[in-house]
Parts: structure tokens; C-alpha cells; sequence
């Protein structure tokens, strides 16, 4: 049996951040981890550069059932607090679109800097270590003490056993299950009577019908600008991409964290462009070139071919467009209507939507209001940013909070 004043689930970002913060408050702290090493997915994430925060990152960047919940963590630890944590170990990063920050070389870069601060802090990171059960300890196991101990936890692992004042949950969620990632936060969650709120794929790329996928057969790899908007009204303007399965992109990843099923989504094709103006315009000026070739100077030529073999786009002289004619393409390319089949799954998700009730914790500590000493940060609660270095934030922040708390 080994005593620690705090045992962390999970040596993920959310996990280790907490992990270095409580440690250097002067707790003791262990990680335990399934994984061969730590940080599994900060590894793979931004294309194996890991876009680690986002400059913009504010409360209406997340999804969650309590929209003022991430507000509390995200102002006392902001990007700029993280971006200036990278800086002091010399981390080499770069600026890319709205506000996205990646290294420049390797996300194991990324990763050495967490492990740094851990060690520098005295956390003893234990790898390949399955949690086998955890129990809450009771007032008279404790008895022995005159004092009397805080009450804590009785964490059994294939490892060893431990006990300690505070346990704190960063499991991650169920996306990228080669990774190892299970279901065991939310089922200590529930252990302890937290509600756990639907989970769903989120940022995930959408699969088609079969009758769509075999429209768009042959345009796999297009990407093209578009404002893509979901049932709900919410809408993102960045690309989307043509795959074999279905629509990826950054646009649809968006929205896919709006989507439910049997929900369609409306893309603007031509978001900085206003069709009918352009097809009366031509008409003035290019009056005998074909409707086909000059929307192929404004979208990927094969997607326009598909359009013309559907009937959808006529394959006549731009001059012979009457004026419904112009109005039915303009608002067809303006608000082109698709519904997914499906998502491809946690198989691809970069997170998981849903999780631990938010309504249960703390929003300053992350400590359950029902249960106390037992924490849950990052992706196992009900917190999901968008795309593009938000979830990293929230990870920082939810565990720079929480270490200060435990």
C-alpha cells in the first residue's frame, strides 16, 4: 500500500497539468496510466504538431449543458498563461489561422516540457497501470488515528494499491480507442452517483448515404472554401473536403459537434461570392461561354462536372440562362442541402461530446459537490471546444484549477 496525498487517472494534458501544479504546492502526487507512454494523443494530435492552444480561446468556444461553467478556469488560466509556460523551456511553435498555435518540429516536444514540469515537481508518472477498482475510505477505517484522517480513496491497480486525500479523474473520453481510451471515468462517475450525460463522436469527420457517396464518387481529396450551417442555426466558414467515406475538413468538423442524426446540413459553396450578381455579370461580359466552364473558374472543376451530370447545373451557353433559371442555381450553390448518414465514429472523433455533468462539480476546483476529495477534469466532463486548439486549453486550464485545489 502506498500513501500519496494525490492519485491522478490518466497522464494526459489535462492529467499532467494537474499532476505538476499540485506538486509544486508540495502534495504528493502519483499518475497512473494504461498507455505505454504519456500523452497519447497530444502525440498524434495537429498532424504529430499538436495545435496546443488557441489565442482566442473564451467561454463561447465550448459546448456545454451549463454555458458558464469553463468560465471560472479559463480566465485564472488563460492561452497566454500556457503559451508563456512553452516559452520558458524554449519550446519552438508557429501561428497558423485564427489563432491556432503548433510546433514547429514534434508534439513530443510538447510532451517533454509536461514531463519536465512533473519531475521538477516530484510526480512519479506510473505507465502500463490499469485501475482495477477504487472505494471510498470510510471514517472507521481510520479509527486507528486519534485525530482522525481525512476521508479519501482506496485505489487498486495492476500495479500496486494506493491511498490518497484526493483522487482525481483525467480518463480522457471513448475517441481513438487504439489509443486505449475507455469508458472507466464515467463509470467511476457513476460509482459515486454523478450523472453522466449522453456521449457522442465530436470533430469527426461525416459518412454519406449510398446513393450520395456514389454521386460523388471521384472527388475524393477536393477541398474548397464553404459556410457550412447546421439545423440549430450555428455556422463555421472554413474548408471542406471530399473523402471516400463521406465530408471531412475543418468546416465539417465544426459542425459536426451541432449535428444529430437524421439532421442535414446547409453549405454555402460560394461564401465570398454572390452568385446572381456573378451569372448577370457574365452574362453581359462572356455571354457565349458555357455555364459549366465558368462556374469552373469559382469550384473544382469535378465537382461542377457532377452538378452537370445531375442536372443541376445546365450545360448551355451562359447568355441562354433566363432569370428563375439564374435565382434556382444561385440559391442551390448558395444553400446546397446534404444529409450525412452518420459520423465515421470515436474511431476518428477528436473528442467526445458529453460526459460527466458539469452541474456536479465545481466549476473553480472541479471537485464533485457529492462526493468529497474526487475530481474530474478535461475531456471526461461535459466540456467540448471547437476545433483548433480549444479542448487542449480547457485541459490546461480545468487542470491548472484543479491542482491548486487537491
Amino acid at each position: 500500500m502506498i500513501t500519496t496525498d494525490v492519485l491522478i487517472i490518466g497522464a494526459g494534458a489535462a492529467g499532467l497539468m494537474c499532476a505538476a501544479q499540485a506538486g509544486y504546492r508540495g502534495k504528493s502526487v502519483v499518475v497512473v496510466d494504461m498507455g505505454k507512454k504519456p500523452a497519447r494523443k497530444i502525440l498524434i494530435s495537429g498532424g504529430g504538431r499538436s495545435n496546443f492552444t488557441n489565442e482566442n480561446a473564451t467561454p463561447e468556444n465550448y459546448l456545454c449543458q451549463n454555458p458558464h461553467f469553463t468560465k471560472s478556469a479559463l480566465s485564472r488560466y488563460s492561452s497566454q498563461d500556457f503559451i508563456d509556460l512553452v516559452d520558458r523551456h524554449g519550446l519552438k511553435y508557429h501561428h497558423k489561422t485564427l489563432g491556432q498555435l503548433f510546433c514547429d518540429d514534434s508534439a513530443q516536444d510538447l510532451v517533454d516540457i509536461l514531463m519536465t514540469e512533473c519531475e521538477w515537481a516530484g510526480v512519479q508518472v506510473n505507465l502500463r497501470t490499469e485501475v482495477l477498482s477504487i472505494s471510498a475510505i470510510k471514517s472507521d477505517m481510520t479509527s486507528n488515528n486519534a485525530e482522525g484522517d481525512e476521508q479519501g480513496y482506496l485505489v487498486t491497480t495492476s500495479d500496486k494499491s494506493y491511498q490518497c486525500k484526493s483522487l482525481v479523474v483525467a480518463s480522457g473520453g471513448l475517441t481513438m480507442p487504439k489509443l486505449g481510451a475507455t469508458p472507466i471515468g464515467y463509470k467511476i462517475a457513476e460509482q459515486f452517483d454523478l450523472n453522466v450525460l449522453e456521449t457522442l463522436a465530436a470533430l469527426v469527420p461525416f459518412t454519406l448515404h449510398e446513393h450520395d457517396k456514389q454521386r460523388f464518387d471521384g472527388l475524393s481529396g477536393i477541398s474548397l472554401l464553404t459556410e457550412v450551417t447546421s439545423e440549430d442555426g450555428t455556422t463555421f466558414k472554413e474548408n471542406i473536403l471530399f473523402t471516400h467515406r463521406g465530408l471531412s475538413g475543418p468546416a465539417i468538423l465544426q459542425i459536426s459537434s451541432f449535428w444529430r442524426a437524421g439532421q442535414a446540413v446547409t453549405i454555402n459553396l460560394l461564401p465570398e461570392h454572390n452568385l446572381s450578381e456573378t451569372l448577370s455579370q457574365w452574362q453581359s461580359d462572356q455571354g457565349q461561354k458555357s455555364v459549366k466552364n465558368l462556374l469552373a473558374t469559382l469550384l473544382p472543376k469535378r465537382f461542377v462536372e457532377v452538378l452537370v451530370k445531375e442536372g443541376f447545373i445546365a450545360d448551355k451557353p451562359i447568355k441562354q440562362l433566363n432569370h428563375p433559371e439564374i435565382t434556382a442555381l444561385s440559391e442551390y450553390l448558395h444553400a446546397w442541402t446534404i444529409k450525412p448518414n452518420g459520423t465515421e465514429g470515436y474511431r476518428t472523433a477528436e473528442v467526445t461530446l458529453g460526459g460527466v455533468n458539469t452541474d456536479e462539480l465545481s466549476s473553480k476546483t472541479f471537485e464533485s459537490k457529492k462526493q468529497s476529495g474526487l475530481f474530474f477534469i478535461g475531456e471526461v466532463i461535459d466540456v467540448t471546444g471547437w476545433l483548433g486548439g480549444y479542448n487542449f486549453q480547457f485541459c490546461w486550464a480545468s487542470g491548472y484549477a484543479c491542482g491548486q485545489a487537491v
